[in-house]
Order: structure tokens, then sequence, then C-alpha cells
């Protein structure tokens, strides 16, 4: 099969293209610059110029493929363009710009969507749209039938699904493979990664204390990636995957484990103390995103093989102490 990927050199998109390629299919992914076209053309992937922005090489790669699989979005500002970067900026107070940015992320990712399906409709080629679980209500155990929640912590996503979906409802064959908060390996943990460096720089491990027990979800990268790929090969239109090996850690036990390995103290704020210390990330440290994988290792037989989140973060840690305090020779 000949495969489309968006974010083709991201930490997912790249683990997803390794995946394609060892299983026998042609991977074509979109890229922004020439040293990511050369790191993919280096593992046996082709490269095509682009970012999601631009329709048009969208709309192009699409209509090359048999499949395609959406996994880039704009975490960083530094990804937007200049137009989207000076709308975002002098679009009205500086005090709402992450709610502008994240409005405008949201809303290219749900043109990208529409523009990817609209080159695929018609002959039953499959969609695969990377969408993340802390979109989904909080405070009890999410599963694959439940739609995303706009008042949630990133229910601004929200509308990329919608855009999925009536994909789906015109006949696309789109489905949506739901990530959680720690996407990891040995080297990141998603927002993991985050919170280690706001620990590093702030020389105390948080967490908030809620009136129940916050809990993420986590997965393997490359767990999450043979799920990208089963969804390619065997996906439902319509259909919401979750790529979940762990339903829900609290993330008491993650602050914990970071306290450990760092050798500092360990504690839990209350939620009006969350914003000074995490920054952007408050909202979600306090989010309670517990999520059900059984469907999905029902439906598509996946089953996660690989380290599970504790061990990553302890090799993480391990590793960057090693680095910092090298063996005397």
């Amino acid at each position: 099969m000949r495969v489309f990927v968006t974010g083709a050199t991201g930490f997912i998109g790249s683990a997803i293209v390794r995946e394609l390629i060892e299983a026998g299919h042609e991977v074509t992914g979109l890229v922004r610059s020439a040293e990511a076209a050369a790191r993919l053309e280096a593992i046996g992937a082709k490269a095509q110029r682009g970012g999601i922005e631009d329709l048009e090489s969208l709309t192009r790669g699409a209509g090359r493929a048999d499949g395609v699989i959406h996994t880039a979005f704009f975490h960083a500002f530094s990804q937007a363009s200049l137009g989207t970067r000076l709308q975002v900026m002098l679009g009205g107070s500086p005090t709402n710009i992450v709610k502008r940015f994240m409005t405008a992320a949201v809303e290219t990712d749900r043109r990208a969507i529409e523009t990817l399906g609209t080159a695929l409709h018609g002959d039953q080629r499959s969609l695969v749209i990377a969408f993340p679980t802390m979109a989904m209500s909080q405070g009890r155990l999410a599963v694959e039938t439940d739609l995303a929640d706009p008042n949630a912590v990133g229910g601004l996503r929200a509308r990329s699904e919608e855009a999925a979906l009536a994909l789906a409802a015109r006949g696309v064959k789109a489905t949506l493979v739901r990530l959680p908060p720690s996407v990891h390996d040995e080297t990141r943990q998603g927002l993991i990664t985050q919170l280690i460096a706001i620990a590093r720089k702030k020389q105390v491990s948080a967490y908030v204390i809620g009136d129940s027990e916050n809990r993420w979800a986590a997965v393997h990268r490359l767990d999450a990636s043979r799920l990208f790929r089963l969804a390619l090969e065997q996906g439902e239109a319509g259909a919401r995957y979750h790529a979940i090996a762990e339903e829900g850690m609290p993330v008491r036990d993650i602050a914990e484990a970071i306290g450990s390995h760092l050798g500092i103290p360990v504690e839990g704020l209350f939620p009006k103390d969350a914003p000074k210390h995490f920054g952007w990330l408050a909202p979600f440290v306090g989010a309670d995103n517990p999520v059900s994988s059984q469907a999905t290792r029902e439906r598509l037989s996946w089953q996660p093989t690989h380290p599970r989140l504790m061990a990553d973060i302890a090799t993480t840690l391990h590793s960057a102490d090693a680095r910092a305090s090298p063996a005397l020779v």
C-alpha cells in the first residue's frame, strides 16, 4: 500500500513510518525542510516538501496514496507559518495568546483533515487521524464510543474529531487513533517530559490536589505506531481506537517517581496555585483522564508489548544523570 504520512519525522510519526516500511508499505512523508527529508529518505521512505497549511500539497500527497495517516499538529508556535504567527500575536490581548494559538492550530488541523478526506473520497482509501484523549470527558473511564467533549481541558480539539466523523458520514473511510498525554519511550514521555523539566528547574516535583486522584493514561510509542498501522489496514469508517497500554496512572505517582529519581521533594498543590508552578500545563496536570482500550484490543487484535511508563521514566532520568556525571577515568 502507498501511504502518505503527515508529521512523518515527529516523535510518533517517525515510529509510524518505520512500522509501515517494516510491514511492506511504500511511504511518502510530508516534511518542511531538506534536513527532515534526508532523515526520512535514510530509512527508506520518500519525502514530499510542504506543511499542513499548504492544502495543495496535502491534496497532492493524498491523491497519490492508497491511504493517509495524519499526525501533524502545531505543538509549538514556531511550527506555524509567519502569517499565522502574526495573526495570533496581533489578534488581541497578550493574556489570551495561548488560546488564540490553540484556536489557530485546531483550525489548521480541521482544514487539513477536510482536505485529506476530500482527496481520498470515493474509493474506500483509509484516513487515520491522531487525536488526544485529553479532549475526552474528565473524571471517568473514557471508552471508544465516547465522543470528544468540547468542555474538556483539550476540548478545542473536538472540532478535529467532528471533521473526521463528518467525512465518515460522507463515505470516507476516516478513523481516529486517540493518544494519551504520555506517549513514551526511553528518551521522551510526552507531557511528562515537561513535568521533569519543571521539576528540575524549580527543584520540587509537584502534582495537583483534587477531589479525587488525577490519572493519566500512557502507551509506548512503538505500541502506538503498530495501532496506527492496524487502523490503516483494518479500521472501519467512523471508528475511534484507543492507543492505551495503561488506563490510568495517578499523576501523584508520576510526581513521586520524578522526585525520587531526581532527589528532590514532592509537593501537592491546590488548583489555585497550579498555574504559577506549571504555567500552561496546569489544566492538564489537574485533569483526571483515565482511558480504556478494551474494545480496540478486541476489534484490531492489538496488544501492547513494550516497556511501561515508569520503566521509561526511570531510564530517561538515569541516562540524564549519567550524562551529567560521567565516570572518572
